[in-house]
């Protein structure tokens, strides 16, 4: 598994990044997962991979804390699915409804940086600061120029 961070899993329920040589909590394996960075749990007798089992803490507790993602029924559901003949289609179908999801969440992001950083406002603003600087640059001119009867601005670009 190249590229792959491993984290060993220990009888005692401890988490040992490789990687770092640390051990870890479930919380740095949560944020490992919202950093995007792949990584692999392995329990360090067997080498079985746990990846799966813990994740599924980490949403089981993410579930208990906040707003839960899976209502009742949903999850009654989901256990339905569970030896069905449609379990695999389903898990296929939810796979890659998240994946779109994911997908048009990002463009959904990029597309409001765009229209944030072209904000038609920030634009008109700028504008109109050049048309007020500029204005402001022959008011002054024109001051000068009433009061020592020269060019103003031309004159003093010669000095």
């Amino acid at each position: 598994m190249v590229g792959i961070r491993i984290i060993k899993k220990y009888p005692n329920r401890r988490l040992y990044d490789t990687e770092i040589s640390k051990y870890i909590t479930l919380e740095d394996v949560k944020q490992l997962a919202l950093n995007g960075i792949e990584f692999c749990v392995k329990d360090v007798k067997s080498e079985e991979d746990l990846t799966r089992s813990i994740l599924l803490q980490i949403i089981a507790e993410q579930e208990h804390d906040g707003q839960p993602i899976f209502s009742t029924p949903v999850l009654t559901q989901l256990i339905r699915f569970y030896g069905n003949v449609y379990q695999s289609a389903f898990s296929e179908y939810l796979q890659k409804s998240l994946e779109v999801f994911a997908s048009q969440q990002q463009d959904f992001q990029k597309n409001f940086q765009q229209a944030v950083n072209s904000n038609p406002f920030t634009t008109k603003m700028t504008e109109i600061t050049e048309q007020n600087i500029e204005m402001w640059r022959r008011v002054q001119d024109n001051f000068f120029e009433s009061l020592t009867g020269t060019g103003g601005a031309k004159d003093r670009d010669k000095e």
